[in-house]
């Protein structure tokens, strides 16, 4: 019985990661699409153009976020045992949310930004039929209810294996003085996960549901500001916890490439606690410019924000350091793009920070900085994460060994994605405005410069992907045996 959820956890986790892969592969083809339209180079009408928006921003953290799940669920198999039938639960749901989404994008022409900001809905309802929006809301909600019912299926086993949700983020170690080390990094981190992006989506559904009601009914209305708030709780932390799933592949794989467990010490459990307590706080920073949020609640934003850069991603990259430094680390394509994921995380968290600052804030917020930020650490982090999760898992499962086309397709992918935020964030600097379908003259070379750094990554994903999906025949052939670094609770 254990060995066939393992096998069905694994088919799980093998499915999960080639929907992955290729929707990135698209989702990073639609945002070159809109580079091309920005940069005069093809035309697209407005219309268009904004249901590409929609279904990118949407996509990309939503994929994201099944690509970080599936290195989150994997790892976790190693120490607890989880039913594969949940997460096979919330993968379903997931691609029911996700057609629902694309119908409603490009059959009903929904086109109000992932953001789907109260009483925008309604609006957009009253122009194309409440049918496109009523299909995104409720796929978003479907979707947001399959990764309830996964996180709080791992919350019951955390319970059940530590006793309470408070020993698997180390309270014990932190308050009551326990010695050693606690629980192991991959529980810690998926218990901020589970804590931050529950709340995230209970907010968020708040939101949707609120818009849902006011279409059926638009006598029934409600605050918009409210509305914003949760909306951005929602988003914020939503996006956030993609990238805290994913940097469990970080801890894990680097720890067995080096042969050095990565310890849950003091100061990493802090870290964790107080990340998990500031990403719920400082989705604020969104809303710096309005100028009807209390005074109090901007100030948290701005402080809370330049927290929350430091104590999970400080401890996380000074430990990758660590870790590394004299070992006998093999350098293949799973550990390179761990490590380089690392500089991409913190790179992209420096614009973010720069951002948060109420000053900069009300000039730069609105301009292209913010996605230079977000791309930086979604693209050169997040994604690079799962990338070489995909690697690591068809030789760990299977027998895919590196060739050359990888390490082109990973010096191609860094080398162009930095170029590519880097064109963000100098369109930024210029005052170039996000989300406008039509640039003037002088804002369309950042926008070329893109497009050719965007095709570039598009191929290095072409052949991560290509590359994980004919390793997938090997998979179940002569498996490596993997050491286990499980430390007790």
């Amino acid at each position: 019985m254990e060995a066939k959820a393992r096998s069905l956890n694994k088919k799980a986790v093998a499915i999960a990661l080639t929907i992955t892969s290729i929707v990135l592969v698209l989702m990073m083809i639609f945002g070159v699409i809109m580079l091309l339209n920005q940069g005069n180079v093809v035309k697209i009408s407005p219309q268009l153009f904004y249901q590409v928006m929609t279904i990118h921003g949407t996509g990309m953290v939503g994929i994201a976020a099944l690509g970080g799940s599936a290195i989150m669920w994997y790892f976790l198999t190693k120490y607890i045992h989880l039913n594969p039938k949940i997460y096979f639960t919330n993968l379903f749901l997931s691609l029911i949310g996700v057609v629902m989404v694309l119908v409603a994008i490009f059959v009903f022409k929904f086109s109000d930004g992932w953001t789907f900001l109260y009483p925008l809905p309604s609006a957009s309802a009253k122009i194309y039929g409440s049918t496109g929006a009523l299909l995104f809301l409720f796929g978003l909600l479907i979707l947001g209810v399959g990764y309830l019912i996964m996180y709080f299926y791992i919350a019951v086993r955390f319970v059940k294996e530590y006793g309470s949700l408070g020993k698997s983020l180390g309270w014990d170690y932190i308050f009551r003085g326990k010695k050693g080390y606690g629980p192991p990094a991959a529980v810690v981190a998926s218990t901020m996960v589970i804590i931050a992006n529950s709340v995230g989506i209970i907010a968020g559904a708040t939101a949707l549901v609120e818009s849902i009601i006011n279409i059926l009914n638009p006598h029934i209305t409600f605050d918009p500001m409210l509305a914003k708030h949760l909306t951005y709780a929602f988003g914020h932390i939503f996006a956030n916890c993609t990238i805290y799933m994913a940097v469990i592949a970080v801890y894990e794989i680097l720890s067995e490439y080096t042969g050095r467990p990565w310890k849950s010490n003091k100061a990493f459990l802090i870290a964790w606690n107080c990340s998990t307590l500031f990403t719920l706080m400082i989705y604020t920073h969104h809303l710096l410019m309005d100028f009807a949020v209390p005074q109090w609640m901007l100030i948290i934003g701005q402080i809370f924000s330049y927290a929350n850069g430091l104590p999970v991603m400080v401890v996380t990259a000074y430990g990758a350091l660590m870790i590394v430094f004299r070992s006998a680390v093999k350098w293949d394509f799973a550990s390179s793009m761990m490590f380089l994921a690392m500089f991409g995380w913190v790179a992209g968290a420096v614009p973010a920070i720069i951002d948060a600052t109420i000053v900069v804030n009300h000039v730069m917020h609105n301009t292209k900085w913010v996605p230079g930020h977000f791309h930086t650490y979604m693209g050169m982090g997040v994604v690079a994460m799962i990338f070489g999760f995909m690697y690591y898992f068809n030789k760990s499962e299977g027998t895919q060994k590196q060739n050359g086309f990888d390490k082109l397709a990973i010096a191609t992918y860094f080398l162009f994605f930095t170029g590519l935020a880097g064109s963000f964030l100098y369109a930024g600097k210029i005052s170039v405005p996000r989300r406008w379908a039509e640039h003037l003259p002088e804002w369309t070379s950042s926008d070329q410069a893109g497009v050719i750094c965007g095709i570039f990554v598009i191929a290095a994903a072409i052949i991560f992907t290509t590359r994980y999906i004919i390793g997938l025949r090997n998979i179940g052939r002569q498996p490596q045996q993997k050491k286990s670094y499980k430390t007790a609770s």
